[in-house]
């Protein structure tokens, strides 16, 4: 099972769960953490093969990492806490996990905050991955994600963003990274279903202004789909929760108090 840890509220029954991006791990929601646990009972996460969450032994042998198997994780540790239903916060690729786990179990879902959300790949990423998915097995794979990283988070201001994902990335393993970028191969058809389904579930889409690959789809997703939202954090990147933690903090828990 996914290492995980919980903050119980003493008096609120209401859940949110936080889902970080590749690459990441839940210490990049410690702003949040400190904030939030003011108000909601809180679950964070590291998803398989990063923070804490190191492979289990037959996974050393099963390189099939898909978006609905990774998804299936999160939901048995809501199921051992007994979370019957939760709002939802994620960041980056955390995202898609979370709009994959409303997709399968909406039931489970009380609303989506999708910070730096990725709804669709536009020209320049796909030409990135499919350059990673050509050189992910001979190029070490820090390299690689210091290249990607930079790309996505490329002025001064996202330095602290880009320095955080390096530092946790270096805590997983080659085999590990290549099983992640596979999942590379998945993301286009999903993301197109994603974009073109309303799913009708309250859903705030926080993007920083700077955030040149994803804001403009996701721009149009919001325009599209009924109960979405959106919020654009200004001077900031991809990374908005650790970039402007308060300007975001505040926006999401209002939004919480408010679905």
């Amino acid at each position: 099972m996914l290492n995980y840890s919980v903050y119980h509220h003493p008096k609120r029954i209401e859940w949110v769960t936080f889902v970080h991006g590749a690459g990441g791990s839940s210490s990049i929601w410690f702003k949040q953490v400190r904030e939030f646990r003011k108000h909601f009972n809180v679950l964070i996460l590291d998803l398989r093969g990063h923070g804490n969450s190191k492979p289990a032994f037959k996974d050393a042998f099963n390189s099939k990492y898909t978006f609905d198997s990774i998804t299936d994780d999160i939901v048995k540790v809501i199921d051992k806490e007994n979370v019957k239903k939760s709002h939802f916060v994620g960041i980056s690729l955390g995202t898609i996990l979370i709009r994959n786990l409303a997709e399968k179990y909406p039931e489970r879902v009380s609303s989506m905050i999708m910070g730096g959300a990725i709804m669709k790949l536009n020209l320049r990423s796909q030409v990135l991955m499919r350059l990673g998915v050509v050189f992910k097995s001979v190029i070490p794979y820090m390299f690689l994600y210091k290249f990607f990283a930079f790309i996505i988070m490329p002025k001064k201001n996202h330095k602290q963003s880009r320095l955080l994902f390096a530092n946790e990335a270096k805590k997983l393993y080659q085999k590990e990274f290549v099983r992640w970028f596979r999942l590379t191969s998945e993301i286009n058809p999903l993301l197109r279903f994603f974009r073109a389904k309303d799913i009708k579930i309250p859903t705030l889409y926080v993007m920083g202004e700077e955030d040149y690959l994803f804001l403009p789809s996701v721009q149009k997703v919001v325009a599209s789909h009924k109960l979405s939202r959106l919020f654009v954090v200004e001077n900031s990147g991809h990374v908005v929760n650790v970039e402007q933690p308060e300007v975001f903090n505040k926006a999401t828990i209002s939004f919480i108090q408010q679905s």
